[in-house]
């Protein structure tokens, strides 16, 4: 999981990299807004893989071969109503990247072309999403590495293709990504198939639609969604706040958060494992094995925030040269890198523990402490440091990071303390 995780940041990084190099900030810039609006729109529907993941592997744990093909369709459902919704709403949604950006003529340009053509991934991106959760709930960890592998692979010869060869700048990087989601499709639906077969899960399975159901599955979903909502809320507050500051700022942001979404993506490798082995443990109804596995991934959580943030202590530099040869935007991003090199450690035990919270179905958890870790530890200490401009934005994002996992630490150890981990 730690492997195929790592391959999704390199869509971003390469995108980066190669607009990174036409010579013009505000290419990068507008890739950067686009791109976080299709982030903030694919990301907020991330309550559909991890509702699938945790529903799953607690089925999984009870052998309820039934309810694993139940649970996959009803899940592709919500997912494909969410997807048609959002390409409708698309229109609408320009509108308020202009609004909320305040960005320049030349920036929004690049934007709305970067979001018109990704806006159409939204059937492929989401279905993927419940296809990859429903992988890792039943305990298929090569199966997403799969999936990321081949589409990851695809956007990045495509990207180089489109936008080096073909010249054509941030919309080579939109088709590009878009091909690629449809590919992951195809791809993910092949092995989902040829998994549930060999486990005896039956697809063609009927009766597995239910008002009842589908609303206990929309209840869930609806914690989940308003947590993704707020955790969305803050890095589209940073994207749009850079923006005001300048492209400069813009851009230099977009790079710098390259590093944290390689940060992210490896630390949710093991919040997804956890993810699996809590939700089974659960539907073992085993209280010993969910400390157990809380235990392994604290302690690889904690190895792999310390690696991160040596690895861009000393590396960091050379791989803002890397990503881009503006020279201002090397500049501004030098400046702020000393942020990114805390954020491992100071972000690893929220990763973590969304990944304890997702196996034992506690979506309301998870919702409060971002609710909280949102309303004091970002927009609270941002407006008190509000001066402090792009600095007050990264301080910000650090005591978010930060506070989100302490939260969920102690509501843990309070579940745990008055024997509530299987409720």
């Amino acid at each position: 999981m730690i492997l195929s995780n790592i391959t999704v940041p390199l869509l971003g990084i390469v995108d980066t990299a190669v607009i990174g190099h036409l010579g013009s900030a505000h290419y990068l810039a507008g890739i950067a807004l686009g791109s976080a609006v299709i982030s903030i729109l694919f990301w907020l529907a991330g309550f559909l893989r991890m509702s699938t993941t945790g529903m799953v592997a607690q089925a999984y744990g009870q052998n309820d071969l039934t309810q694993l093909a139940a649970l996959l369709k009803r899940s592709l459902l919500l997912a494909s109503i969410v997807a048609l919704f959002l390409i409708a709403m698309s229109p609408l949604i320009k509108h308020a990247i202009a609004f909320l950006s305040d960005a320049n003529n030349a920036v929004l340009s690049e934007a709305y072309t970067y979001f018109s053509i990704r806006i159409f991934s939204a059937p492929a991106a989401l279905c993927n999403l419940v296809l990859l959760g429903w992988m890792l709930g039943v305990h298929y960890g090569r199966g997403p590495f799969y999936l990321l592998l081949v589409t990851n692979s695809v956007n990045i010869v495509l990207d180089i293709y489109f936008v080096v060869f073909l010249d054509w700048a941030v919309a080579g990087a939109a088709w590009a990504s878009l091909i690629a989601d449809y590919t992951a499709l195809v791809f993910a639906l092949f092995l989902v198939t040829k998994l549930a077969k060999k486990q005896g899960v039956a697809l063609s399975t009927p009766h597995w639609f239910s008002f009842k159901k589908m609303a206990g599955l929309l209840s869930l979903n609806r914690d989940i969604f308003i947590r993704s909502l707020i955790l969305q809320l803050c890095f589209s507050f940073m994207t749009f706040y850079g923006a005001r500051i300048g492209e400069t700022t813009l851009a230099a942001n977009a790079v710098l958060l390259n590093f944290l979404m390689l940060v992210s993506f490896a630390l949710d490798g093991i919040a997804y494992a956890s993810e699996a082995k809590v939700g089974q443990a659960k539907g073992q109804q085993s209280i010993s094995k969910i400390q157990l596995w809380v235990k392994i991934s604290v302690f690889w959580g904690m190895l792999f925030g310390v690696v991160y943030s040596l690895f861009f202590a000393v590396f960091g530099a050379h791989i803002i040269t890397l990503l881009t040869n503006v020279p201002e935007v090397i500049n501004e991003a030098t400046q702020y890198l000393p942020w990114v090199i805390a954020l491992p450690l100071l972000a690893m035990s929220c990763f973590l523990f969304d990944g304890v919270f997702v196996g034992l179905t506690r979506a309301k958890d998870m919702r409060n402490s971002m609710l909280l870790s949102a309303a004091v530890g970002f927009f609270g200490v941002f407006w008190v440091f509000i001066d402090w401009q792009n600095n007050g934005l990264w301080l910000a994002m650090s005591c978010f990071m930060l506070m989100r996992g302490v939260t969920l630490i102690i509501k843990y150890q309070k579940l745990k303390a008055n024997n509530q981990l299987l409720d």
